[in-house]
């Protein structure tokens, strides 16, 4: 028993079962990191697996969690492709650490709360072999809130509204692996809108194709979605984007104020649902 709980990765990979890209069937990467992921990871692990696309692989890296995420892993253990539990010094580190072990020649991120629809990962590479020369494909997202309401978000990338707000949905979006070989991988010394900044650093020459059709839900709360983001993201618009300073600020500004009155709109919803 004690031998178990000192097991701290496992997968396909360790047991020496690898997928490989074949021209027809390009591999595709997943990468989740997760952190007391408890409540949604296994759907999460489920909504990879259910997809008909038959060239995937799954790599979780886990922070060293300690609410039986780590359980759930290696109840997966023969069905992901590799998972390890480590510390880790936030999302960004995690996630390249994963890209070090990824393969594939498409990459995706898919936080644990969060899950593909069926198809998606077909979807997205049947874009991508219409779009020989993209490099990013992006899609909608169903956005889920804590008050049961449910919208769509992600609009195609272009690079005039990009510099100045992520428009595009990064959840399950597909990175070809040139990318990361042209720019390195994510600046850990952002928490929260590394995957902006990185996307940045093209500017107007990142090639991209859209996908019209909601490919995963993902779940409203946690840092992402505090107004601690548009502070990151005045940062990364400026000192990676090229935005002046100035225009920078007045961004950060209208932002925070359309932050706060969506705050105040949903407290009021829930509210009112409360005294029904």
């Amino acid at each position: 028993m004690q031998i178990e709980l000192t097991i701290r990765s496992g997968g396909k990979r360790l047991k020496g079962l690898t997928s490989e890209s074949r021209a027809d069937q390009p591999l595709v990467t997943v990468i989740t990191a997760v952190f007391n992921g408890q409540p949604y990871v296994a759907q999460c692990l489920e909504s990879v697996l259910r997809q008909d696309y038959p060239n995937i692989e799954h790599i979780v890296l886990d922070g060293g969690s300690s609410d039986g995420t780590v359980g759930v892993l290696r109840q997966y253990d023969d069905r992901i492709a590799l998972w390890r539990s480590e510390h880790d010094r936030g999302i960004y580190d995690a996630w390249n650490k994963a890209l070090l072990e990824a393969r594939g020649d498409w990459i995706c991120f898919l936080g644990a709360d969060d899950e593909f629809f069926p198809g998606a990962v077909s979807a997205y590479m049947a874009l991508a072999a219409k779009n020989p020369q993209a490099e990013y494909l992006s899609s909608e997202a169903r956005l889920v809130f804590p008050s049961g309401k449910e919208i769509t978000i992600g609009r195609p990338w272009a690079w005039k509204e990009f510099s100045r707000r992520m428009q595009t949905c990064h959840v399950g979006s597909m990175h070809r692996r040139s990318l990361f070989e042209r720019h390195g991988h994510f600046d850990t010394s952002y928490r929260i809108s590394g995957d902006y900044e990185f996307l940045l650093r093209s500017r107007s020459e990142l090639r991209s194709a859209f996908l019209p059709a909601e490919t995963v839900m993902l779940r409203s709360g946690g840092a992402s979605y505090s107004s601690a983001v548009f502070y990151e993201s005045n940062r990364a618009r400026h000192e990676t984007g090229g935005v002046p300073k100035s225009l920078a600020l007045i961004d950060l500004s209208l932002e925070l104020i359309h932050c706060k009155a969506r705050l105040l709109a949903h407290h009021i919803l829930d509210s009112m649902k409360q005294r029904e």
